[in-house]
């Protein structure tokens, strides 16, 4: 496919899934929800992390999540006692389970605690260091400084063992992207659009490399860097925007 043959059928499938209509089947619903900023980052966050696999299914479970926590996730990480706590044990999304919801609860308690909150993490770290690479691996580092069964750390990727990081990219794309289509939020003004990565999974993958994007065999954090370069030959500015193409590409079946 030509280059500009290319640009037309990103920009296409940019324009028909980047729109309202995407939002509901989306785990991205879930922080749509809430109008209340630190609602929007805990309930994102959450639904980020247990987004893999059947979208369907990652909606329902999120939603159940958030009826966990009284449907008010930010006072719940704030405040919850250990009777409340407890009964985050019943929860089960496959292998997410009760003591990592719990763990993860208490993890962003710290954030909040010591950050005033997820996005003012985000931002002042990258405010500090200028490279969302090293935001990446801070984040995570903080994120489980405090006490927490090891068993939870599989659900937040590693880029210092050199993992796409899928779920945590989508969730900043949720988090600093902004148009006027109002399916990302855009409340993280202090990170520059320019300065994310494509959420790579398996299909984004395959479908990088079909359209000549990515020549990387391993969905990983090289591969990573790979598509988002490419990405940004088409918009330098907001290249993560075509990840909408990209699954749009897998909607529309152009790999049959």
């Amino acid at each position: 496919m030509q280059r500009e043959e290319l640009r037309e059928l990103l920009e296409h499938l940019h324009d028909k899934y980047n729109r309202q209509e995407f939002i509901e089947p989306d785990p991205i619903s879930i922080p749509h929800s809430f109008s209340d900023r630190h609602d929007r980052e805990i309930a994102g966050f959450l639904a980020a992390a247990i987004a893999w696999g059947n979208r369907k299914a990652i909606v329902k479970s999120a939603r159940r999540m958030m009826s966990y926590m009284d449907n008010a996730p930010a006072d719940f990480v704030r405040n919850a006692s250990q009777q409340e706590l407890a009964h985050l044990q019943s929860y089960v999304h496959r292998t997410f389970n009760g003591q990592d919801f719990t763990d993860f609860v208490l993890c962003m308690r710290h954030i909040m605690e010591q950050y005033g909150g997820i996005g003012e993490f985000f931002e002042s770290r990258y405010e500090a260091t200028q490279d969302m690479t090293k935001v990446l691996s801070e984040f995570r580092r903080e994120f489980f400084s405090c006490d927490h069964n090891p068993h939870c750390e599989k659900h937040i990727s590693s880029i210092d063992k050199g993992a796409a990081c899928k779920r945590l990219n989508m969730y900043l794309r949720w988090f600093v992207r902004h148009d006027e289509r109002g399916v990302d939020f855009g409340l993280w003004r202090k990170i520059p659009m320019s300065a994310l990565y494509l959420p790579l999974d398996v299909h984004t993958g395959n479908m990088g490399r079909a359209l000549g994007l990515l020549a990387r065999k391993q969905s990983d954090w090289k591969a990573t860097t790979e598509i988002t370069a490419s990405l940004r030959e088409f918009d330098a500015e907001d290249p993560v925007r075509y990840d909408y193409s990209l699954f749009g590409a897998g909607i529309d079946g152009f790999l049959k």
